[in-house]
């Protein structure tokens, strides 16, 4: 067996003026609202980005054709302080549904006086086919920081 090096997780955090479980139910319940639709890999464009709200459920984006394309699944949902779901998009840029080759991504949102903090890593980029290029690109993207940025947005619109 041959060990694989770390690849060091993409983290972002944000400070909003709305409580723990209003952040909660934006990230999660309104994904569509702040996920950049620009960043898909079906074949159609995007209509929405949809995460479904219980373990095993579907992170995934459906386009204005119909069509749908998986991203991942929920592997935690602790309302309102703890989400975890994998991503399972490869190097190539297409859905690997084999879970042993998932990265995870884990949002924490905590109290912080009136208003609450959420703080995401996406960590074991390892994992993936094409781990390094997928963590690049996140990077190069402007990360989780440019996704948390329209995240405190959409919260500030609803």
């Amino acid at each position: 067996m041959t060990d694989v090096a770390p690849i060091p997780p993409i983290t972002g955090s944000v400070s909003l003026a709305v409580p723990v479980e209003r952040a909660f139910e934006v990230f999660t319940g309104s994904m569509d609202s702040w996920w950049p639709h620009q960043f898909h890999i079906g074949a159609a464009d995007v209509d929405e980005v949809i995460l479904e709200p219980r373990v095993g459920g579907r992170w995934y984006e459906r386009g204005v054709d119909g069509s749908e394309c998986d991203w991942g699944r929920v592997l935690a949902w602790e309302p309102p302080h703890r989400l975890v779901f994998t991503w399972q998009i490869n190097g190539s840029w297409q859905f690997d549904p084999d879970p042993e080759h998932a990265s995870e991504i884990e949002a924490v949102f905590r109290a912080d006086g009136a208003g609450s903090v959420v703080e995401v890593e996406h960590r074991l980029f390892e994992r993936l086919v094409g781990g390094e290029a997928i963590n690049a690109a996140i990077n190069g993207g402007g990360g989780w920081v440019l996704l948390l940025d329209g995240f405190a947005k959409a919260v500030a619109d609803q």
